[in-house]
Parts: structure tokens; C-alpha cells; sequence
């Protein structure tokens, strides 16, 4: 057999199986290639074309499809399985504690998507719901004169964040504390970084499997999914310094968001999933008496 043959195989499988995807991949060929590749403990990002006719013993073999068979009976994100994830190219160590990382902050981060509201005088960044703390880390690999607090309620979260902190090796730069919301960052910060949860409860009850294997703490985000960041905008004021800026995650949520703060001068950063993903708010635009959120529903 070879490596295309198992390759073909395993996505056939996946394929066929009711899985949903959106863990590090999008559809069944790159999972598989993700998945065989991992096993057989060959570089993700090696040429696969080069390889088709590589030989794959009968032990690799079974090797792979058992893991391709606790993928979809399991249902678990493949990161789960294999204890990894990457974003903008750089590994993270995963696992149940933490949501497998995926925002679409890390690659405003890596595309300068926001430095024009940056300057040489940013040097205190929070990462707030800092999960796998894989944003703190990017953070601090962008801009080297920055010290990052990473910050998360979960203690668990946090203990998987000082794995990826110490794995490359940033224990200088990045500091980690458990925080409800921003009750233990006092600040100032100069940017706030934030991927808080913010799923309503009408998705939350129809997510598939492999996102119900996350920490509900990390996505459910209350009736309209603003729970979190309605406080988060009423203490982020006080946090941050006269030119900061918070740079806020909100998925799908933008109709809420609107709903729930109808006056807030936001900025929509651009990213690979569109215009409606991120946003920005200075500090001015949040100390506006405008900007005070609508009751919650």
C-alpha cells in the first residue's frame, strides 16, 4: 500500500460519515491528510504529490484506521486526538480542557490586520479568555517589546496555556492568571485581545458533536450570545490606556452584537471569513456615553 492509497482510503471514510469539520480543516481530503500525516509522523506541511508513492506498512496501515475510526466514532476534533493544533503556522498543545484553537484574531495578528492602531508606546497587551493561550503566544512572537497577560476563569484552560507559553519559551513575556472577566487585570493595557464566548443559546443547542465536546464555558454566550461581552464593555474602559484598543471576536454573532450596542463606533477588521468576524473599538469610542449596552434580552 502507499501513502495515496491510505490517503484515499481515509478520506473516503471520512467523507461518508457524519462528521462536521472547522477544528483546523474544512472538509474531509484535509482532515484525512492531517490525520494520516500525524500518524505516520511526517511533516504536515510535506508535499504530498512527492510522497503518493511512498510505502506504508501494514502496521502504519491499521495504525491510521484506527485512529480514522475513533475520529467518527468518537465524534472528538481531530486536534483532541492528536494532542495538536496549529494557527498562522505554529503548533499549540490541545486538549479537552481548552477549545481547540481557531480565531481569526491570530491572523489579523500575523497580517498586521490592526498595527495602524498600534504604535511604538504599545507594550502592555491582555489576551482575555485566553483558552490554550495560542493568541498570547502569537502576540508575543509579533511584537517583541510587548508583555502579554494571558487571563482565563478556566483553571484548567490556564494550565494547558502554560504548556504552549513554555513550549516556546515565552515565560518571560507572557504571565498567566485566572480572572473572572478583567476583576484580576487592572491594566492599563494598550490592547486587549479577545475571543470571549459568544455563541447564543438557539446554536448552542444545535451544535454538532465535535463542538459539544468543548468546554461549554469557552462558547455559550447567553440567549443573544452578548453575556460575556456586555460586562466585558463596561470594565474595558477603566482597563485601558488613553489610545488602547480592544480587538473583540465575535463569529457569527454581528446581528446581536448590533442589537445589543446600537450606538458603539466599531471598526470590522477583515478576515478570511469576511468583514463581520472581528472588531475593533478604541477607547475613546468605549468611553462615549453612546456606547452603554441595551438591557439584555
Amino acid at each position: 500500500m502507499t501513502l495515496q492509497d491510505l490517503l484515499t482510503q481515509a478520506t473516503e471514510r471520512l467523507a461518508a460519515a457524519p462528521l462536521a469539520f472547522g477544528h483546523g480543516t474544512s472538509n474531509a481530503r484535509d482532515e484525512a491528510a492531517w490525520l494520516v500525516l500525524w500518524q505516520l509522523g511526517l511533516p504536515l506541511d510535506c508535499d504530498l504529490d512527492a510522497l503518493a508513492a511512498h510505502a506504508v506498512t501494514e502496521a502504519q496501515s491499521q495504525a491510521v484506521q484506527s485512529l480514522i475510526t475513533r475520529r467518527i466514532e468518537t465524534r472528538q476534533p481531530a486536534a483532541y486526538l492528536t494532542r495538536e493544533a496549529w494557527l498562522q503556522g505554529v503548533p499549540f498543545y490541545v486538549d479537552e480542557r481548552t477549545i481547540v484553537p481557531r480565531s481569526f484574531i491570530a491572523e489579523l495578528i500575523a497580517e498586521g490586520g490592526f498595527d495602524a492602531w498600534l504604535s511604538e508606546s504599545t507594550r502592555e497587551v491582555l489576551d482575555l479568555c485566553t483558552g490554550n493561550g495560542s493568541l498570547a503566544v502569537l502576540a508575543a512572537m509579533a511584537w517583541p517589546d510587548v508583555h502579554v497577560l494571558a487571563a482565563d476563569l478556566s483553571a484548567d484552560a490556564l494550565a494547558v496555556a502554560r504548556i504552549n507559553v513554555d513550549k516556546h519559551e515565552l515565560e518571560d513575556r507572557i504571565d498567566l492568571v485566572e480572572s473572572d472577566g478583567m476583576q484580576a487585570c487592572p491594566g492599563p493595557y494598550d490592547l486587549i485581545l479577545c475571543n470571549p464566548p459568544y455563541v447564543n443559546a438557539q446554536s448552542m443547542s444545535a451544535l454538532p458533536p465535535e463542538y459539544q465536546a468543548e468546554p461549554v464555558l469557552a462558547l455559550a454566550g447567553g440567549a443573544d450570545g452578548m453575556d460575556f461581552i456586555r460586562q466585558l464593555l463596561r470594565d474595558a474602559p477603566s482597563r485601558l490606556s488613553p489610545q488602547g484598543v480592544l480587538v473583540l471576536e465575535i463569529g457569527n454573532e454581528r446581528p446581536f452584537f448590533e442589537a445589543a450596542f446600537p450606538q458603539l463606533e466599531a471598526v470590522w477588521l477583515s478576515t478570511s471569513a469576511g468583514d463581520d468576524q472581528v472588531l475593533l473599538l478604541t477607547a475613546e469610542s468605549l468611553l462615549a456615553p453612546a456606547s452603554l449596552p441595551a438591557p439584555a434580552p
